[in-house]
């Protein structure tokens, strides 16, 4: 036929073609092509934040899960969101410090995790497939977090996505929650698309609580003083004057200490001796802040440099906190790419090739406009994601409930007139992933560009502002019947009030900083604990400034109020210690000022330069215990008198028809339901979630790849067949 020698011509074209699509379908992010659009829906419903959703929990158990919380065991209940059943979801509490502040404080007001494709892989909610159901511990304005995803977001930051929900339990109220999208597979496909790269949450804490951090540890214990009177013990023996002088333990046996016996921290870390006495590795002496994966790295500002984000050898082992906590699957492969790109990072070489430079520049912007000490930038070195995607890194941000300058609390001068050019607790070298960013004249006047057009963007017009108060009056009605908030409604009303009090300070200071002026902005008397801070918001306490936690006691032992040596204290400036250290508190945050010897102090000086002599007194550090008016406990009403719901194979469930309502779309605005209120308008480079232009579910890139691959194989052996059929 003389149509034959044309068709075969044809059919070989037609794969090709269908290989090179292939090749740049899953291989296009490395080559430079943007994935193709796709809506998230999940993005317009359940993250809509115009309104405060509707989200109740149906278990027939929920006393006994409640009771067993702390485990973080996954149970199985019935999830209504916005009067839609999603039945068979996992549900399990969450959190770090704050699942032991939630206990101690008497509550049982849990932050949980929902996992929706736990006991079926593809079970969704709109395509989610995690979502995480925050309490708003240590928050009165209830939406410190909130404020922050919102500006990462429209900054152009990969963020997760956010709402207010009021939640309810077998159709009773339990209280007002923020509900965020987990950072997990849906969240990488929907920033990522195919090419989803590999996730970390870097951490080497120790303690609070949470999976894998330590959960027999408690700042909130009352019979827990970590720096108590030197030489006493507790009951198993354990001594931390051994490992931090002048401290003592009271409160149990500390695991792996036999009864009575002293403590050797060389005997928990393996190489390390303790202090004055060898341990099982040989005579060097114990520094608590040393690098040591899995340990107590990050108390004092001092975190494991892996956790830093810096190179340490090209051994995947010395990295223990960043690959024992990847999110994704990693092989040898991409350890190594990691280690490679920290490698350059640290040493501030190649820096286009192994980070998202314009990304991060973003990110930091708005992380340092918002001063927050419990994160990658502060004492505790946590708080981060870590995206990696061909050798290049990028920060997701994540936990911002002590942000604007609450995780210290107290008086706002420091932290409002916070310096953007030296935003870490330590050395800028000492934290890579932003100290590059001042290593070379033109990326720190990019970062300074950036930093003027999110102050342009946020605050020329009163963006914020108007945010801050339309997201007060959005929620206020649903804190004000809360039944189990962390705060009263005036406290709720005089921390937003701070809040917004805060912000413009800061942007005032901000603005100064930009324009090579050093002159501190007057903060006057705001105390940043009304907005709540760390181990605020539990029982009332509205509040945890460090200085109020610091006692004197005299040569007789009897205490001394350290008001009675000077009238404010807010205005204590630094301490002194015997060997000439100077610990600066405006400067220092709570958890690092643990981590200080205050036996040695003999001197303290106030912001006017006056000293005032301690060497007649013995200085101790004393955190309170968390009890207090009982804020933040369970409803007094019964659990279970839901209409409508029945028994189904052990598991309650609803009646569609008695399926709680969604919350009112009143004050929303475009005719989707996914608007946001008062966005800033005007370019810039961020973007609507609504708009979001990737897959909303989970994808193997690998596996995607050879059954393409596969599939334009057979294509090919198939057309290659015809062809010869035709032309013999």
């Amino acid at each position: 036929m003389s149509t034959s020698k044309h068709f075969d011509k044809f059919c070989i074209a037609a794969v090709a073609v269908t290989l090179v699509l292939t090749i740049l379908f899953m291989c296009g992010g490395s080559l430079g092509l943007s994935v193709a659009a796709k809506t998230v829906k999940y993005a317009s419903t359940l993250f809509d934040t115009s309104y405060v959703h509707r989200i109740d929990i149906v278990m027939n158990y929920w006393d006994g899960f409640i009771e067993t919380c702390e485990n973080e065991e996954y149970s199985v209940c019935t999830v209504v969101v916005d009067g839609e059943k999603h039945a068979n979801v996992a549900i399990r509490a969450k959190g770090n410090t704050s699942l032991s502040s939630v206990r101690s404080s008497g509550s049982q007001r849990y932050s949980f995790k929902l996992e929706f494709d736990h006991y079926e892989s593809a079970k969704m909610l709109d395509g989610l497939d995690k979502l995480c159901l925050n309490n708003l511990i240590q928050d009165n304005t209830m939406m410190k977090d909130y404020l922050v995803y919102m500006m990462m977001e429209d900054f152009g930051v990969d963020s997760p996505l956010c709402s207010f929900a009021y939640l309810t339990v077998n159709g009773e109220d339990w209280g007002l929650y923020f509900a965020v999208e987990g950072v997990e597979d849906s969240f990488l496909s929907r920033n990522y698309g195919t090419q989803t790269g590999d996730l970390y949450k870097p951490d080497s804490l120790s303690f609070g609580g949470g999976r894998g951090n330590g959960k027999g540890f408690n700042f909130d214990d009352p019979d827990f003083d970590f720096f108590g009177k030197e030489g006493e013990s507790g009951e198993g023996g354990f001594d931390p004057g051994s490992m931090f002088p002048g401290g003592s333990f009271h409160g149990g046996s500390f695991p792996g200490m036999g009864e009575g016996g002293s403590f050797d921290p060389g005997s928990m870390f393996p190489g390390q001796g303790g202090s004055g006495e060898s341990g099982e590795g040989g005579g060097q002496s114990f520094d608590p802040g040393s690098s040591m994966p899995g340990g107590m790295g990050g108390f004092g500002g001092r975190g494991s440099d892996d956790v830093k984000l810096k190179y340490i050898d090209d051994a995947p082992e010395s990295y223990s906190n960043i690959f024992d906590s990847a999110k994704t699957a990693v092989s040898s492969v991409d350890k190594q790419r990691l280690i490679n790109s920290l490698k350059k990072l640290s040493s501030y070489t190649d820096l286009e090739d192994v980070l998202d430079m314009e990304e991060v520049l973003r990110y930091f912007v708005v992380h340092n406009f918002v001063c927050n000490g419990d994160s990658y930038t502060g004492s505790m070195i946590h708080n981060y994601y870590l995206h990696e995607s061909d050798g290049k890194l990028s920060m997701i941000p994540w936990d911002y409930n002590l942000a604007f300058g609450t995780f210290r609390g107290g008086n706002a001068s420091s932290s409002v007139n916070a310096s953007i050019d030296n935003p870490v607790s330590g050395s800028l070298d000492d934290r890579p992933m932003v100290g590059w960013i001042f290593s070379d004249e033109e990326y720190t006047e990019r970062y300074h560009e950036l930093f003027a057009e999110f102050i342009e963007k946020w605050f020329a017009n009163g963006e914020l502002e108007k945010l801050i108060e339309d997201t007060a009056a959005m929620i206020r009605p649903y804190v004000e019947k809360d039944p189990t908030k962390f705060c009263t409604l005036d406290e709720f009303d005089q921390g937003v009030s701070v809040l917004s009090e805060f912000v413009s300070l800061r942007t005032e200071a901000v603005s100064r900083q930009l324009n090579g002026d050093s002159t501190a902005v007057e903060t006057g008397d705001i105390n940043l604990s009304d907005m709540g801070s760390m181990g605020g918001g539990i029982g009332g306490t509205s509040g945890m400034d460090p200085v109020s936690m610091i006692k004197l006691t005299d040569k007789d032992g009897n205490a001394v109020a350290l008001s009675s040596l000077i009238e404010d204290t807010s205005n204590i400036a630094s301490f002194t210690l015997s060997d000439g250290t100077e610990i600066d508190l405006l400067s220092t945050d709570m958890r690092a000022l643990m981590g200080t010897d205050l036996s040695t102090v003999v001197s303290l000086k106030d912001k006017d330069g006056n000293v005032i002599d301690l060497s007649e007194y013995t200085v101790s550090f004393s955190m309170p215990s968390g009890s207090g008016s009982g804020r933040g406990s369970r409803p007094s009403s019964g659990q279970g008198g839901f209409s409508g719901i029945s028994s189904q194979g052990g598991e309650a469930q609803p009646d569609a028809s008695a399926a709680p309502e969604g919350g009112s779309q009143s004050g929303s605005s475009g005719s989707n339901g996914s608007s946001r209120p008062h966005m800033p308008s005007g370019s810039g480079s961020g973007f609507s979630p609504s708009d979001a232009s990737f897959p909303s579910t989970s994808t193997n890139s690998q596996a995607k790849f050879w059954i393409l691959t596969g599939a334009s194989v057979l294509v090919l052996a198939v057309g290659l067949v015809v062809a010869a059929k035709f032309k013999y």
